[in-house]
């Protein structure tokens, strides 16, 4: 999702310096940078580590929005660099660029995805076709409810930006996060998957959905559009059910 543009603004400082802070360490350090029409942030970084300072790390690949490696904290807000015009966050002519929240840091705007992608695990985020696997493919209408609740959070590619904007995981380090309840929730709704009964277990834990306060963080700053905050609310309902019924299989 890239962040609107007023023309007129991008139009007014084709020609002036840009102020770039940089979080470096326990440190800022101060750039300054030509500002052009159209201009992105990863561009403004891009430019800095190429003709003023080989030495700041930062991490990008694609530039077009679809890999989610460049986040970072622009001014305050996790956000995808590639889609974010200066001209849309700095109408005053200055950046604040750091490093994404919640995860280590490598060094300067590079962060560790490790624990990010753990949690991911931990919330059993991978397709479980179970012992016996059918051998034909599996109809799944595009029109059952079950694929259109896929359907809502299927798109996340993993970025981060929304596990770096969740107050619960500074917190609550262990808290499994947004991301990856998103996923256990898309393959709680997959027909073919066969783990859902220890998915839900995983999710249900003190770090897992109910431990979500829903202040929408999440759905707020993903770059994609997505609700994880929907999905959190349908983990919710079904571990709820999942309880009840082995309640009743006792009684």
């Amino acid at each position: 999702m890239t962040a609107p543009v007023d023309p007129a603004a991008a139009a007014e400082g084709a020609t002036e310096a840009l102020r770039v802070r940089v979080r470096r360490g326990d440190g800022v350090q101060d750039y300054a940078v030509p500002r052009r029409a159209n201009q992105t942030v990863l561009d403004v970084v891009t430019e800095i580590q190429r003709d003023q300072d080989p030495t700041l790390a930062y991490r990008f690949a694609c530039r077009v929005g679809m890999c989610g490696s460049c986040g970072m904290t622009v001014n305050g807000r996790p956000r995808w660099t590639c889609r974010t015009r200066v001209a849309a966050v700095a109408p005053e002519g200055e950046l604040l660029l750091e490093p994404l929240r919640n995860l280590p840091v490598v060094k300067d705007l590079a962060v560790d995805m490790e624990p990010f992608f753990e949690k991911w695990r931990r919330a059993h985020g991978y397709f479980e076709p179970g012992e016996n696997p059918p051998d034909d493919f599996a109809a799944v209408p595009p029109e059952s409810p079950e694929r259109q609740e896929v359907d809502a959070g299927i798109e996340c590619i993993n970025c981060g930006v929304c596990y770096a904007a969740c107050d619960l995981v500074t917190w609550n380090p262990d808290y499994l996060g947004p991301a990856a309840l998103n996923r256990a929730w898309t393959l709680v709704n997959d027909v073919r998957d066969r783990g859902q009964a220890a998915r839900l277990g995983a999710v249900a834990g003190d770090a897992g959905c109910h431990s979500c306060h829903s202040h929408m963080s999440c759905t707020e700053h993903c770059p994609k559009g997505l609700s994880p905050t929907f999905a959190i609310a349908g983990l919710k309902r079904e571990t709820g059910k999942a309880a009840l019924r082995r309640f009743w299989r006792r009684g």
